[in-house]
């Protein structure tokens, strides 16, 4: 059975850094895509950023030069280092991974960046 946990999330000033963590396990088969997404109240989930398994990253343009994907292949972890936080980051922050053709979510994490 899959799971992803995630962690890191928090308030936080704006201006100020949060770094999240998402551990994959159960994973039989190797990890092709890991992600980040964000759903914040009122409005559909959107892409924050995604890291394929040769180390490529997109970003979405509203976090670019602020945001950066990383992951640790030994340990199926993906992470999200986000600094110089807005108040529009404000969101539940999701993680995600594609396996096998098959995508699996964390269960969210809340990120509040006040003024």
């Amino acid at each position: 059975q899959v799971q992803l946990v995630e962690s890191g999330g928090g308030l936080v000033q704006a201006g100020g850094s949060l770094r999240l963590s998402c551990a994959a396990s159960g994973i039989i088969f190797s990890i092709n895509r890991m992600g980040w997404y964000r759903q914040a109240p009122g409005k559909q989930r959107e892409l924050v950023a995604l890291i394929n398994s040769g180390g490529s990253t997109i970003y979405a343009a509203s976090v670019k030069g602020r945001f950066t994907i990383s992951r640790d292949n030994a340990k199926n972890t993906v992470y999200l280092q986000m600094n110089s936080l807005k108040p529009e980051d404000t969101a539940v922050y999701y993680c995600n991974i594609v396996s096998a053709n098959k995508d699996y979510w964390g269960q969210g994490t809340q990120v509040t960046v006040s003024s």
